[in-house]
């Protein structure tokens, strides 16, 4: 459909068999990367480095605006900054106005910087006198979409603000043990190790104390650190209040890309909850209680607890006469209003296939452009036809069912793990609001109706077979440092010397092979889609793809040269361009750059790759003991190449839409079994260890 659609792709990609080449760090890009990781160092506390103290003193915004291309953005920032600006120590969220404006602010001040060495020292200079929250979340979005930082790599997010991710049983055992046992040899270690020095916290998963209700029972998925953080720089990449010209990508299918990557993340999530017994992601109702209560376990690093919302929340008494009467937003205090105002309107643009411009104009929805007209109406991004009036859906609907309580300060916020992209995804809630955002985007699909058999052919290729390696699942331990939950003086800062890490049982998959058997009567080239979808439900009853469409994950996508006669494509799961195993930990990378920077081993970096993609341990669904049956499903389509070659081996097709061929509803009387798709059922087996997998199935 688009060339666009090859920078997503670009964007996505993982580290597969066919990547490009890697290249070797030059001095100045180790200087760069070194520079910006010290920069996310213990970030909850002013930096010791002397070159920090000494830079952040002699910076100056007033008399020096030469430091930046359009100064009128830098003096925007002063302004806030010198009267009114969210101070140091309190909670930030993008989804607090007064938040995001300032946010934005301080972003295009590190995105209009002249050249480099200004935009590190206005860093350094925010580094020491920004809002935390607000410095991490501006600088990132600048480090990713700045020329001044291109292919610089960001730190673990999970890893920077702990209090996110890990519970708060977790980080109180990290504090405590810097207050009371940190450089002594007295204390035994909660789990012995005698390759690491410093102390080791098993993390369990919020459930370990409080589920308030059952739909909360699934937290080793919703509360995977990989899954969030992959949630989060999704929204660093394309964040939903961007005009397209700060992009370092083409925005033209921001909208389409909204839709994909929600509906890909419920469909994941479709597919763990039947590996538990469970079924659809439950509806719900704004006008009635809301039955999935939340306890989030979380704190912040400032001590406030996040917000509980209770079993059967009623949210019009919350939003509308709520407890607190009087609050400093006062649209914040119109939640409820503004989400059912919001609601009405887009499902009337539906009904009537055309939506209002800001001065009344018409602009058709069910033409080529409108589906992703109507993406960037529900994201409410700039590129929206109409902000004002069709509004901020997900902004006002995440307050609400977040069950955050109205400020009586702009800047006393204790917002909902629904109000951060770090957490918004260990909230059931946050599954059900965005299947009721799907709505829209499915009402759309059935209004443009099926594919005719003749846009899923592919004469002449036909798939005979499909051959798949035993699919296993397990648990397996992963280590990730809670060093910056705590404070260190001067000497540990600039040693980093001190060190504590959790560990925690995060699902896994063995690696897996498959084949697909294809007969060609030509020599040509082929797009190849494979896609893992449910067979039963949760009651055992098989569920028709007709019904069920919306429902299959996508793992794998690539190019395929067919000779004539017959083909045996083999894949391994790792080769897949959608997903990407866990990344280097901070002090990792940190090291890795240092010995690089010193003479020692080169550092190599991926122009093309960007860590954005899904977590390689989720690949596949739990699946059960004794065995869980969903189905793959594949299609081979004709290949279109696109009109450059810029990404090189990261090739995609430009004709088809993101979700082809199952972005449309399906109906058999269009003939949707054509013979270049193909489906295969598999068991999925789960076991409790890798040690397990290794005893029990060595025989396989």
């Amino acid at each position: 459909m688009r060339t666009a659609f090859i920078v997503l792709l670009a964007g996505l990609c993982a580290l597969a068999s066919a990547a490009p080449q890697s290249k070797v760090a030059s001095k100045e890009f180790l200087s760069k990367q070194k520079d910006i990781l010290q920069l996310f160092e213990y970030v909850n506390q002013p930096a010791y480095y002397k070159e920090f103290v000494d830079t952040a003193k002699e910076f100056k915004f007033e008399g020096h605006w030469d430091q930046w291309t359009k100064p009128e953005f830098a003096k925007q920032f002063w302004h806030y900054y010198q009267h009114d600006i969210l101070p140091e120590g309190e909670v930030f969220s993008v989804f607090y106005p007064e938040h995001l404006k300032q946010a934005i602010a301080l972003f295009k001040t590190f995105y209009y910087a002249k050249d480099y060495d200004t935009f590190f020292k206005c860093a350094v200079w925010a580094r020491q006198h920004v809002n935390e929250g607000m410095f991490v979340y501006a600088l990132s979005v600048a480090v990713v979409h700045s020329k001044h930082t291109e292919n610089v790599i960001l730190p673990p997010i999970h890893e920077i603000f702990p209090h996110y991710f890990f519970t708060s049983e977790v980080i109180q055992k990290a504090q405590q043990y810097k207050q009371h046992y940190w450089g002594t040899y007295e204390h035994e270690k909660e789990i012995k190790d005698a390759s690491y020095k410093g102390y080791t916290i098993h993390a369990n998963y919020s459930g370990w104390y409080m589920n308030v209700h059952p739909e909360q029972s699934m937290t080793y998925f919703t509360e995977d650190v990989g899954l969030n953080s992959y949630y989060y720089y999704q929204n660093v990449y394309m964040p939903f209040w961007m005009e397209k010209e700060y992009m370092n990508m083409d925005s033209s299918f921001r909208g389409e890309f909204y839709y994909f990557y929600h509906q890909q993340l419920l469909a994941r999530y479709y597919l763990e909850r039947l590996s538990n017994g469970k079924g659809e992601i439950p509806h719900f109702s704004f006008d009635h209680p809301i039955e999935t209560g939340f306890y989030p376990s979380l704190t912040y690093a400032n001590g406030l607890h996040f917000p509980v919302r209770p079993n059967h929340a009623n949210l019009y008494y919350h939003g509308v006469h709520g407890e607190q009467h009087y609050n400093f937003f006062g649209n914040y205090s119109n939640s409820y209003t503004f989400v059912e105002d919001y609601e009405r309107r887009l499902r009337d643009a539906l009904d009537m296939g055309w939506v209002y411009g800001p001065e009344g104009k018409v602009i058709h929805l069910f033409t080529k452009e409108g589906f992703e007209t109507l993406g960037n109406l529900v994201q409410s991004n700039p590129q929206s036809p109409n902000e004002r009036f069709y509004g901020d859906l997900q902004v006002f609907a995440r307050h609400l069912l977040g069950y955050s309580y109205f400020p009586l300060d702009e800047y006393k916020v204790a917002p909902s793990a629904l109000e951060h992209f770090e957490t918004s995804l260990r909230d059931p809630m946050f599954y059900q609001f965005y299947k009721r955002m799907m709505y829209y985007f499915h009402q759309y699909q059935n209004y443009m109706g099926p594919y005719e058999k003749e846009e899923l052919l592919f004469k002449g290729v036909k798939i005979e077979d499909m051959e798949i390696d035993r699919l296993i699942t397990y648990f397996d331990f992963h280590y990730s440092d809670l060093s910056h939950a705590v404070s260190v003086d001067e000497k540990e800062f600039i040693d980093d010397t001190f060190e504590v890490r959790a560990r925690q049982f995060r699902l896994n998959h063995k690696p897996f092979n498959y084949k697909i058997n294809v007969a060609s009567e030509k020599a040509t080239d082929a797009f190849v889609k494979v896609f893992i979808g449910p067979k039963y439900d949760e009651f055992g009853r098989e569920i028709e793809m007709e019904h069920n469409y919306m429902n299959f994950f996508e793992l794998d996508r690539f190019k395929y040269s067919l000779q004539a006669g017959k083909n045996v494509i083999e894949r391994n799961s790792y080769d897949s361009v959608y997903f990407a195993s866990d990344r280097t930990t901070y002090k990792q990378l940190y090291k890795q750059v240092l010995t690089a920077f010193n003479g020692g081993d080169a550092f190599k970096y991926y122009p093309e790759y960007k860590y954005y993609t899904f977590p390689q341990r989720l690949m596949l669904p739990k699946g059960e003991f004794g065995g869980k049956t969903y189905q793959f499903y594949v299609m081979v389509s004709e290949y279109h190449a696109p009109k450059n070659n810029e990404f090189g081996e990261f090739l995609v097709d430009t004709e088809y839409s993101m979700g082809y061929p199952l972005d449309r509803p399906i109906d058999f009387e269009h003939d949707f079994f054509v013979p270049n798709s193909y489906t295969k059922d598999v068991v999925i087996y789960h076991k409790n260890t890798e040690e397990d997998i290794n005893t029990t199935w060595s025989k396989h």
